[in-house]
């Protein structure tokens, strides 16, 4: 499966999540953010595999096990798109992804270097 559809899938999902959550007492928040998902997703899907935002997701490790997983910042940057403000362009939020994915793999543990023999 192509890259921006397992993104697009992924977003998806987290605006039907958001859909179950409406309540009359939102204000329409709820309804406001699952729609703004659902754009972002149609933006993904729409978009080149090699397109620079999808590389860049790809590289700093989001795709694995057949899926779409932005990691912990980015699932909090997904869960709270467009939640409390207006709605934003659908190019910001996969670019905030990649943001926080290659912060991720830039402050991950590294592993040790093995030593060298001593004579």
């Amino acid at each position: 499966m192509p890259k921006t559809q397992l993104i697009a899938d992924y977003l998806h999902t987290c605006a039907r999540w958001r859909i179950n959550l409406v309540e009359e007492s939102d204000c329409g928040r709820n309804a406001r953010a699952a729609i703004a998902l659902i754009d972002a997703a149609e933006y993904a899907a729409s978009l080149d595999e090699h397109d620079q935002v999808v590389v860049r997701l790809a590289v700093a490790g989001c795709f694995s096990g057949g899926r779409f997983d932005p990691g912990g910042e980015g699932e909090r940057i997904v869960r709270n798109w467009c939640y409390d403000g207006g709605l934003q362009h659908p190019g910001e939020l996969l670019e905030l992804l990649a943001e926080a994915a290659e912060r991720t793999v830039a402050s991950a543990p590294r592993p040790p270097r093995p030593r060298t023999a001593q004579p």
